[in-house]
């Protein structure tokens, strides 16, 4: 299925849909992007992150893994290629509200991972990518080239962690994604939706020349307060693109809606249990 989840995957073929990436970078931000809190915290607990962990986040959107990261005392570089997830991030990380004392520490870095290297600093002890992939046809390659670039910066046997949707039995959330198949049939290109597999992290690592040293599960269930959020919430991660420009952004909302109806609570809210795997690999 992914920053949610995945990167705001362009289609390749046909126009590209009218998106106000603005109000989409706030919606990933308010709505979406809490959904995978527990994945974060499920890692950084595993991996002990705190004052000796120097981060490198790659894709970090609007930066609440790097600010959880943070608070546990570590030292944290961000890099994203989309300005507006990033302007949210310095909001959120780097305030210029007076009598605010900015953490040293903490960076962020609009462009690619080889933008974030400093002369004489040393290398990074932790790499994220924390956008789920297995969502999208063709996003492991883009994660590769995200991880060519960022291996030569973290020390030798640091840890890379991968993270990707579990089996779609697993997660509530794949019967309503099925919607992004359906309505970018006629495009048949690299932006539509497929269904995770099983080796999706491990082949991406065996690509990249990393060693896979662990793994986990985690429960990520997705609630919204309304079938509205829940909308805006998924149109977010990107997901829906390649339907949109197929069809157009009305039918994409008409098809959601009726897909989020069966998960809808007598109280109008609305909840997915869904299941992520995380990898966690060393460079070499």
């Amino acid at each position: 299925m992914t920053p949610t989840l995945v990167r705001q995957h362009l289609p390749h073929a046909g126009s590209v849909p009218r998106v106000d990436l603005r109000a989409r970078a706030r919606d990933w931000s308010e709505i979406q992007e809490r959904m995978l809190v527990p994945l974060y915290e499920a890692v950084y607990e595993r991996l002990e992150v705190g004052p000796a962990t120097r981060l490198l986040g790659l894709g970090c959107g609007s930066g609440l893994s790097l600010l959880m990261a943070a608070a546990r005392g570590a030292a944290v570089t961000g890099v994203d290629v989309s300005p507006e997830r990033m302007t949210l991030a310095r909001e959120r990380l780097l305030p210029e509200t007076p009598g605010t004392r900015t953490r040293p520490d903490i960076r962020l870095v609009d462009g690619s991972p080889r933008d974030t290297a400093v002369p004489g600093v040393p290398g990074y002890t932790l790499v994220t990518a924390f956008e789920p992939i297995g969502c999208l046809a063709g996003d492991s390659e883009g994660l590769g080239g995200l991880l060519a670039e960022a291996a030569p910066l973290a020390r030798r046997g640091a840890a890379v962690v991968l993270a990707g949707w579990g089996p779609p039995e697993r997660c509530a959330t794949a019967s309503v994604m099925r919607v992004a198949t359906k309505l970018a049939e006629p495009l048949r290109h690299s932006g539509s939706w497929r269904p995770a597999c099983r080796d999706d992290l491990e082949d991406v690592a065996q690509r990249a020349g990393l060693k896979p040293d662990g793994s986990g599960r985690v429960a990520c269930p997705f609630g919204y307060a309304d079938v509205d959020s829940a909308v805006r919430g998924l149109k977010s991660t990107g997901l829906f693109d390649a339907a949109m420009t197929a069809t157009d952004q009305v039918q994409v909302d008409k098809e959601l809606t009726e897909a989020l109806h069966p998960h809808q609570r007598q109280d109008g809210t609305v909840w997915m249990p869904n299941v992520f795997r995380y990898l966690i690999a060393r460079t070499p």
